[in-house]
């Protein structure tokens, strides 16, 4: 061995060990990066070396590592580039801008959205979340929905807390496991009330029709918007089958076929591509019975510009006029 290759070698040891000690105590491996971004290694690989972000640090075996700031940025990316923007003009931006570009102010879905007031009420939910107190939110949550009743809570407090959840993780003063929280205790509070509803609805002579099918198609994970669906829909006497969330179009056909379901109703959030969107919503219409209705609502950008013609689009303060407008066309 010559001293050159000695050189060499020693040089490289150096730089791995340097690079070593970039480690972060809480970081995580590729593999994890890959599930919670839903960006591929490889794309992780190509963007470290053609943007030189991410900058993973290295593990005692040498794998790569990613520290947590890390992969809230690529979170951050993979929504953007979901609805269009090329990576290479937004991987070498800083977090406050992407978060600004994820909700800019003056938007229409900001303005829409800004129909909220940050109400103390909604704020001493916020505070929770953020300290961890989740048996006080539940325990408070309960008893607004019993005060309110099941429509207001949903309409007063969910959806505008809902929004409110996800603008304080846009600018980042909510982490992702803390917005993981706040579902888990919305989620365990209405299911408790929605098992209530049916026979207080039978008992009061409320025809149990449409039978509603709700879910959502692979590639949204979000479920609270179609949650609140199903609470208004119940209250309203509607019979309702939730298949929870990332049902493949397939078996939600069968599903409809077995249930004999007379509506499907769907929740697209705004991370889901509009494409994805129009995808899934044409396949579906094609595997269902044309009598079968298809609702849709949530904050997908392209349900309000240019929703296909085979479908229903709603919000959550629509739902009892669309309902009615049903039992009028199918009074027979």
């Amino acid at each position: 061995m010559n001293l050159q290759y000695l050189c060499l070698s020693s040089a490289y040891s150096g730089s791995f060990l340097k690079n070593m000690t970039m480690v972060a105590p809480n970081g995580l491996s590729i593999a994890a990066v890959e599930r919670e971004t839903g960006l591929s290694k490889d794309t992780l690989r190509v963007w470290e070396r053609r943007y030189d972000f991410p900058f993973p640090g290295r593990d005692e075996f040498g794998e790569r590592i990613y520290p947590p700031e890390q992969v809230e940025k690529l979170r951050l990316i993979k929504i953007l580039m979901d609805r269009g923007h090329r990576p290479g003009k937004i991987v070498g931006v800083e977090m406050d801008e992407l978060r600004a570009i994820v909700r800019p102010e003056g938007s229409a879905e900001a303005v829409a959205d800004d129909a909220y007031a940050e109400t103390e009420e909604l704020l001493h939910f916020i505070k929770l979340c953020k300290a961890h107190r989740l048996d006080e939110m539940r325990r408070d949550l309960s008893q607004s929905l019993l005060r309110m009743g099941m429509y207001r809570f949903v309409t007063d407090v969910v959806a505008p807390l809902t929004t409110m959840v996800g603008d304080h993780w846009a600018k980042g003063d909510l982490a992702v496991f803390e917005e993981h929280l706040y579902t888990e205790c919305v989620q365990m509070v209405m299911r408790n009330a929605i098992s209530s509803v049916p026979a207080a609805s039978i008992h009061a002579g409320m025809p149990m029709r449409p039978r509603i099918l709700l879910t959502t198609v692979p590639n949204e994970p979000h479920g609270l918007g179609l949650l609140m669906s199903e609470a208004i829909l119940t209250l309203e006497g509607a019979s309702c089958v939730s298949l929870g969330v990332q049902t493949p179009i397939t078996e939600i056909a069968k599903a409809v076929q077995v249930q004999s379901a007379d509506i499907i109703a769907l929740s697209f959030s705004a991370s889901v591509r509009p494409a994805h969107v129009l995808e899934s919503l044409g396949d579906l219409r094609a595997e269902v019975p044309d009598s079968t209705e298809i609702w849709v609502g949530g904050r997908s950008a392209v349900l309000v510009r240019r929703p296909p013609p085979t479908v229903r689009v709603l919000d959550l303060d629509e739902l009892r006029d669309a309902l009615d407008d049903w039992r009028r066309r199918n009074a027979n």
